[in-house]
């Protein structure tokens, strides 16, 4: 156990992968917002509709950061006041006090909960506004534009070479869900693993209790070794999932650089029907939709982590704190408990900073990345309108692929 003091925590040990991913689909979200803009604001009501559309999105993305923010403050508060009453509790043997503050600490968690699984809804409604907004599009454009389109031979030739594409995307996209389900797999084998393995040990099952995150989890198993095999089984289970992982990340980023490739035939497209007074289709719209999904999968996923620590707090305080039989036994774990606490610690203070960025992530989005709905596309000349363009296709090809559009 002593090996477990002198843990080295990596910057992805308390921090959620889904927290991690907020960034891509933030920067994607309004930059294909942008791009609708230019395609369709030449159309005075399809104009109007985005832009109403894109404020929807900068509100809920504030409100977004301030769930996050309330995120960082219970991490804080499990820093600063929890962590330190629990071992007070235990250095003095007052298992009600530990009580008193670990129920303190549920009700935080609880409004957190809470809190998440309203923005979940309201990432839902809003979607449903967008997709509306998609329609409306559509409804707009009339069978005398269909066939000036259809006598285009540039037209058509970019239809087929998006096409093409649309087909390689649709492969990459099912070898990824292939792979997420063998991640998912391998990850339920793991913590199942962990939670039989961390059963064997008090100090363990403490850690498990205090520190919901797998990385420092199996670092604590592996340094520990207090268990034959547990350790050599533990990093194996490991290494399987880093190696579909990493195939993951490599199909992810082969997705990502089709969807640049897509984006940049289908404004090519835009321009040519735009260019024959066409409206075009409202594909960035549905790429908006895409992302603002993601997100709200990501809420999904931060609900459900609070959920799990709301759990753990709870056995902890059941098993350890309320059980007579294990109070008696308390002090024999004194220093397991101490330890497990000085970790959590750590760990914790990190996770409310990763939420921290995330929160500016969304406070960034909300004062400077719509800026663009201040000025009327149909302001802006060719050479704007292209020199807009580049700009925005330049970001696409430098945001992060870890997060794809599924």
């Amino acid at each position: 156990m002593a090996n477990s003091k002198e843990l080295v925590l990596s910057d992805s040990v308390g921090c959620p992968e889904f927290i991690q991913d907020l960034l891509p689909s933030a920067e994607r979200t309004a930059l294909l917002y942008h791009l609708s803009y230019l395609c369709l604001g030449g159309f005075p009501r399809l104009e109007s509709l985005i832009r109403e559309r894109a404020l929807e999105t900068q509100t809920l993305f504030a409100s977004s950061g301030a769930v996050l923010l309330k995120c960082v403050s219970t991490s804080n508060n499990l820093v600063k006041s929890l962590f330190p009453m629990l071992m007070h509790a235990v250095e003095n043997n007052e298992p009600s006090v530990a009580v008193k503050h670990l129920e303190k600490a549920r009700s935080w968690i609880h409004d957190i909960i809470k809190d998440v699984e309203d923005m979940v809804y309201r990432y839902e409604h809003h979607n449903l506004s967008v997709a509306s907004c998609t329609s409306d599009v559509f409804q707009e454009q009339s069978d005398n534009e269909n066939q000036l389109v259809e006598h285009s031979d540039h037209i058509k030739n970019l239809n087929k070479a998006i096409q093409k594409l649309d087909e390689e995307m649709k492969k990459t996209v099912q070898d990824v869900a292939n792979l997420e389900k063998k991640i998912e797999e391998k990850n339920a084998e793991l913590e199942r693993h962990l939670e039989h393995t961390s059963k064997k040990s008090n100090g363990m099952s403490i850690m498990a209790a205090l520190v919901p995150f797998f990385g420092l989890l199996i670092k604590f198993i592996v340094d520990a070794a207090t268990v034959p095999g547990e350790a050599a089984k533990t990093q194996s289970l490991k290494a399987d999932l880093s190696r579909l992982t990493n195939e993951k990340r490599d199909l992810q980023n082969k997705e990502w650089d089709i969807h640049v490739k897509q984006t940049e035939l289908e404004l090519e497209l835009a321009s040519a029907k735009i260019h024959l007074g066409v409206i075009p289709d409202p594909v960035h719209l549905k790429d908006v939709q895409k992302c603002l999904s993601q997100i709200q999968q990501i809420l999904v996923d931060l609900k459900k982590f609070w959920e799990k620590v709301a759990s753990l707090l709870d056995s902890l305080q059941n098993k350890t704190f309320v059980a007579e039989d294990l109070i008696d036994e308390l002090s024999d774990m004194k220093d397991d408990f101490l330890m497990s606490i000085e970790v959590a610690e750590e760990c914790w203070a990190r996770f409310g900073s990763s939420c921290q960025k995330a929160q500016a992530i969304f406070s960034v989005q909300f004062v400077d990345e719509y800026k663009f709905l201040d000025i009327s596309p149909s302001s802006l000349t060719a050479a704007q309108r292209q020199q807009q363009h580049d700009f925005i296709l330049n970001k696409l090809n430098h945001i992060n692929t870890r997060a794809s559009l599924k």
